[in-house]
């Protein structure tokens, strides 16, 4: 069973942070050569093929409960997720004080820290969310990784 059934049931809003989520189509992973680091300040050096890696390997420990999500906004931006951004969420960890998250408020779909009572921004100029306002609040999963696009 896709454990992303859940969200198809959902009648999401359009002012969250969330723009996209995206599920795994299969098993196949890429190997991309990670190549050793280039020499500085002018002096040319060959590179050398360190390793061939796999962004399953490096950012998915349980393939069957991860998930990306593309977030929109900027109120994750002290935390390193920008507007495009897309993160991973894995639905098999424990939510813990502390980790960013993905959640559900009221239908629609947020990422931020989780508080004691409250969904926190890493921004000064977006609100927190308070439990206690909401009337059904759900943590999805923990984002355990964040992928940026520069071209």
């Amino acid at each position: 069973m896709n454990p992303l059934n859940f969200i198809s049931s959902y009648n999401r809003k359009h002012n969250n942070n969330v723009a996209e989520i995206y599920t795994r189509s299969d098993n196949k992973s890429a190997y991309i050569p990670l190549y050793n680091q280039v020499a500085s300040i002018g002096i040319a050096k060959p590179m050398h093929i360190e390793a061939r890696l796999s962004a399953d390997e490096v950012l998915v420990k349980n393939p069957m409960a991860t998930y990306f999500v593309r977030v929109k906004g900027d109120s994750m931006i002290n935390a390193g997720i920008a507007d495009g951004d897309v993160v991973v969420v894995d639905r098999s960890l424990k939510p813990s004080i502390g980790h960013i998250v993905l959640a559900e408020v009221d239908g629609e779909f947020t990422v931020k820290y989780l508080g004691k009572q409250q969904l926190l921004p890493a921004n000064i100029n977006c609100r927190e969310i308070n439990f206690a306002d909401a009337e059904k609040i759900a943590i999805i999963g923990v984002i355990t990784g964040a992928m940026r696009r520069f071209v």
